[in-house]
């Protein structure tokens, strides 16, 4: 007879075939959008907006030849981080982190290709390339961080610093790298007016990387103070119409001595307004506290072992 117990080891599901697909179709979009961002709105304005691809603009720059090969160096400066990367985060996070990078690297080369010769704006106005490119560059790579890879680089170098600095967003760490390459930029350039473009660029980056890395994980936390007989009601509702959960807390009004129940639960942000309008129909004297949940863990949220971004 043969034994049907293999205790399920090694056995790929749907489930995770689909999952991989899914995180690989994210990350394939992020290396699209930052790879754009970069070869049409950054590269050709000299606009370093930091990180290796700062740095592959820069000794582009340097090199005595006319062809543009950013995508190529970007590969080439990569290699002994991605030990580092291996080091710290293991396989998946190397092997996603090397598709990544190639892909996006690829796709740089492909974009000089096509819009070669061609710059999208007058190089005399830099503020659009600078808003444009910084803005793709963080949307792209906030979406690649979200599926715990990367482009390589530096960001190996942010992941490992955030593993240490628990407190500090990824953004602000990535801020404070780039800083550092844009002064190497305007040593390099020589022009004050390119590095503050670049300085703004970087600043937008900052923003949309963070918002698009952390903006998908925040919530609202409610607390609703209300009678017995209405926490029933409203969380009847609550189950039913937005299927989020709730728990109630026991408590008595200092004043009153009346007791009274609080209703608490998160809620992602679009479905705070429905959660106020269940309340006033039911309770119009409820009391009620709203406040920002930037990080949730559990059912429906983050899992309790998932990597910190």
């Amino acid at each position: 007879m043969k034994s049907a117990n293999n205790g399920g080891k090694g056995k790929i599901t749907k489930k995770a075939v689909l999952k991989i697909l899914k995180d690989y179709s994210i990350i394939l979009l992020g290396c699209i959008i930052y790879s754009f961002g970069v070869a049409v709105f950054l590269d050709p304005y000299n606009i370093a907006p930091g990180g290796i691809t700062g740095i592959a603009i820069i000794i582009n720059y340097l090199l005595p030849i006319e062809m543009n090969i950013t995508g190529i160096l970007i590969i080439v400066i990569n290699l002994p981080l991605f030990v580092l990367g291996a080091v710290f985060f293991g396989k998946k996070f190397t092997i996603s982190t090397l598709f990544a990078t190639v892909v996006s690297s690829l796709l740089i080369e492909l974009w000089n290709f096509v819009f070669k010769d061609c710059h999208v704006f007058d190089t005399n106005g830099l503020l659009i390339p600078a808003l444009l490119g910084g803005a793709l560059f963080g949307i792209g790579l906030g979406l690649i961080f979200r599926k715990d890879s990367s482009t390589g680089g530096t960001d190996i170098i942010v992941k490992i610093l955030r593993k240490k600095f628990r407190y500090i967003k990824t953004g602000v760490i990535s801020l404070a790298i780039d800083v550092i390459i844009m002064g190497i930029a305007f040593a390099v350039f020589g022009e004050f007016e390119l590095a503050c473009y670049t300085l703004i660029a970087i600043v937008v980056f900052t923003v949309l990387f963070d918002l698009v890395l952390y903006g998908g994980n925040s919530a609202k936390l409610l607390y609703v103070i209300t009678t017995q007989e209405n926490s029933v009601l409203i969380c009847e509702k609550i189950l039913k119409e937005l299927d989020i959960g709730a728990t109630y807390v026991d408590g008595e009004g200092a004043y009153t001595g009346e007791s009274r129940r609080i209703i608490m639960c998160a809620a992602k942000n679009y479905l705070y307004p429905k959660i106020r309008d269940i309340v006033k129909d039911i309770d119009p004297h409820a009391f009620m506290i709203v406040s920002s949940a930037k990080e949730i863990y559990g059912e429906g949220y983050k899992d309790h072992f998932d990597d910190e971004i």
